[in-house]
């Protein structure tokens, strides 16, 4: 059997799939659920995953929390002060989970999207083009 992609998700593509369940972020999410996709995460970006998800009525942090499975948690040193030419300090620690596990980084985010040329960052693409690419092999299934 094939290993899994990994993939390190902003917080936006959560706030997205919610938002929209025929979107592209939501189909990334779907494919985390079934478990084509595995989720890597730590304890910086579970957090603010969680605390922004709780902030927005309409969204529930329930919905969610099942991606986050301890066999997927990255418990390693991450260092998002290496990322500090991002301009936002709170999208730093998803940059280095990526880079340090090799995840591909999902993210809406133009602070993250205006990196990603730069030596040293993790791949990051956005969510319709991580759908593009995975079209048939991951995300659809």
């Amino acid at each position: 059997m094939a290993a899994r992609e990994e993939v390190v998700l902003d917080t936006n593509v959560f706030v997205a799939a919610g938002f929209n369940p025929r979107s592209h972020a939501a189909r990334i999410i779907n494919a985390v659920q079934s478990g084509r996709l595995r989720l890597v995460w730590n304890e910086a970006t579970f957090g603010e995953t969680r605390r922004i998800l709780e902030k927005i009525p309409p969204l529930s942090w329930a919905a969610f929390s099942s991606l986050f499975r301890d066999e997927d948690r990255y418990g390693g040193p991450a260092d998002p002060a290496a990322f500090g030419f991002i301009a936002d300090p709170e999208d730093r620690k998803f940059a280095a989970l990526a880079a340090v596990t090799g995840a591909t980084l999902v993210s809406q985010d133009d602070h993250l999207l205006a990196i990603r040329d730069q030596d040293g960052t993790p791949r990051i693409l956005t969510p319709g083009e991580f759908a593009r690419e995975n079209m048939q092999r991951r995300v659809d299934g």
